[in-house]
């Protein structure tokens, strides 16, 4: 690609990584074997993150004389902290999915099955435990959470108690509080 051909395309790459990071619901990555450079930045623009303790990932950018375009100098170190992520970015080091679960890039690594597949699974198995949550506060929540993240504490407060205040009328939490009352599960309807 030509240097105006590589701008474009890093862009819309960025925009990509962008709109995951922006999608309404939780997603989750599952990285059963290499997730180098955007395919890191990938992972790292979803919610949460599972690894296939024999994944491989990293932001190995610097390694061919590039550094990270779609979010990775971003995303890395508001996951890890700033010196981790320069260390990580700088040295263009890989990780296991072990080693990623031990520093705190990924929520889970597992141990890899004969299909290749494992992450996949323990990442299905994670949005099964999701699914029957009340859907208007696990979306609000992640906007709380995600914007809240962004600014001072006392704006991600100020944030939070917008976006429960959005929640108190749905009759999904009015739901929730009858279940508790009456000790069974709620049967939440996403309204």
């Amino acid at each position: 690609m030509s240097e105006a051909e590589v701008g474009v395309f890093v862009q819309r790459l960025r925009g990509l990584m962008n709109e995951i990071a922006a999608f309404p619901a939780p997603t989750i990555a599952a990285m059963d074997g290499y997730a180098l450079g955007g395919g890191l930045e990938l992972a790292l623009a979803c919610d949460l993150r599972v690894a296939a303790s024999s994944a491989v990932m990293g932001l190995i950018e610097t390694t061919r004389g590039l550094l990270p375009g779609a979010g990775g100098t971003q995303r890395l170190p508001r996951c890890l902290g700033v010196a981790l992520a320069k260390e990580l970015i700088f040295t263009g080091r890989r990780l296991s999915g072990t080693q990623a679960q031990a520093l705190g890039l990924v929520n889970h690594a597992v141990a890899q099955n004969e299909e290749g597949n494992a992450a996949y699974h323990r990442a299905r198995e994670l949005a099964q435990e999701i699914l029957p949550q009340a859907p208007i506060a696990v979306r609000l929540g992640k906007v709380a959470i995600d914007r809240g993240m962004e600014v001072d504490i006392a704006s991600g407060m100020a944030i939070e108690g917008m976006c429960y205040a959005q929640n108190i009328p749905t009759q999904d939490r009015l739901e929730g509080m009858a279940a508790f009352r009456e000790k069974r599960p709620p049967r939440f309807v996403g309204e």
